[in-house]
């Protein structure tokens, strides 16, 4: 086995390089399924190490590094970025903030495509040294803002063939720096869109006996369906149906031909998750049935919730203690967020933390808002923490 301080002395020598890097490509953020010039990037810098980055459909890439495992018995040990920023204007300030109007980095992608970048460039130096003895494939997706996430495009090009477990990273702003946040079962939720549409005759607000009052029906849908959900579900699973966007009608005296309502249900449990979808439809058709509206029910599958694999994390909290102390771990709520990392386990199991990227004393910060500012010491420590987590996760 590889001693940490080797690993730490590789990720040192890297991490002034890695920051630029993640500055570069802060600066240039694109949207999922468009993430060329990132991919060029991570690609490029692969291709300097000496490693052989293969690309996928569209955008992304894998590059296997060390020993092939197939025929020994063993599997390729993944580590998984996601490349796209968001359609969100950056209001940092910073030097490097986004020069794309209205996208910017402000989930921390860019963090994480680095970290996996560093590790991948510490093992490289490993192998080249003859001290690597695990196969481990980067992988570097589209798309995982878009739902249900680039993640299934990597699984259908092959990107998970071989592989045994999986880990990633993602960061947290609520958790300060060079520290992690762990957890064992479902870590984040399953996430889907939904869209009521209902449409009837329209007419004229001082009659409407005489139509089908679509306006009435939405509130009905708003209120009354989410009840539902709390009622017809198991209310440990976390069920949860917000809306987002309500539309009809222009005029204060018309009843509206049509009218729509759209949010997100999310369920903390992936059983919940299947069955919710049914509930949902049959909610809606039963709330509005008594006002003579006709219902179109739109249900977009987002994603399942990542489960953490209970030895995955085990080995994911070992190289943090390993490389960032043993105070490094703490234990991490489950967050009502989506992540398609959720379809890479349920092929294989894996595991993801949560990275620190908050100044110890300074401000907390939020994700997916234009002013998220992250301490750019996680870099290392998540190119670091990722490296030792392949290299424990590949002994025999």
């Amino acid at each position: 086995m590889v001693d940490v301080s080797r690993v730490q002395q590789l990720v040192g020598s890297l991490s002034e390089e890695l920051i630029e890097i993640r500055r570069d490509l802060h600066a240039h953020p694109e949207l999922g399924r468009t993430e060329q010039r990132t991919t060029r990037v991570v690609a490029d810098r692969l291709r300097a190490a000496g490693l052989r980055p293969r690309m996928l459909p569209g955008t992304g890439l894998t590059c296997d590094i060390g020993p092939n495992p197939v025929g020994t018995g063993r599997r390729w040990i993944a580590l998984r970025a996601d490349l796209d920023a968001l359609p969100v204007p950056e209001t940092t300030g910073l030097d490097f903030a986004s020069t794309v109007p209205n996208v910017a980095h402000a989930c921390g992608h860019d963090v994480h495509t680095v970290a996996v970048l560093g590790a991948g460039l510490v093992l490289a130096a490993l192998h080249d040294a003859g001290e690597l003895d695990t196969g481990v494939r980067l992988v570097f997706q589209p798309a995982e803002e878009v739902q249900p996430g680039g993640a299934l495009d990597v699984i259908a090009a092959g990107g998970l063939d071989g592989v045994g477990r999986i880990f990633a990273v993602h960061c947290d702003p609520k958790v300060d720096v060079g520290q992690i946040g762990s957890r064992i079962g479902p870590i984040t939720s399953a996430s889907d869109e939904v869209t009521v549409l209902l449409t009837g005759p329209g007419g004229h607000t001082s009659r409407p006996h005489l139509t089908a009052d679509v306006v009435y029906a939405l509130g009905q849908v708003i209120t009354q369906v989410p009840a539902v959900l709390g009622r017809r579900l198991d209310p440990r699973a976390g069920v949860n149906l917000t809306w987002g966007a309500v539309q009809a009608g222009q005029a204060h005296n018309a009843i509206p031909a049509t009218g729509s309502v759209r949010g997100t249900l999310r369920c903390l449990e992936v059983r919940a998750w299947e069955r919710a979808s049914q509930v949902f439809h049959d909610a809606v058709e039963q709330v509005v049935a008594p006002y003579g509206v006709q219902v179109e029910i739109r249900h977009q599958r987002g994603v399942p919730p990542v489960e953490n694999d209970e030895r995955a994390v085990a080995v994911l909290e070992a190289a943090a203690r390993d490389v960032l102390g043993e105070e490094s771990v703490q234990l991490t709520e489950q967050s009502l967020g989506g992540e398609d990392f959720a379809w890479y386990l349920t092929k294989v199991p894996g595991a993801m933390a949560r990275l620190g990227t908050r100044t110890p004393g300074g401000r907390s910060y939020d994700i997916h808002q234009g002013n998220l500012v992250i301490d750019e010491r996680a870099v290392p420590a998540g190119a670091g923490l990722l490296a030792r987590v392949a290299l424990l996760a590949g002994r025999p």
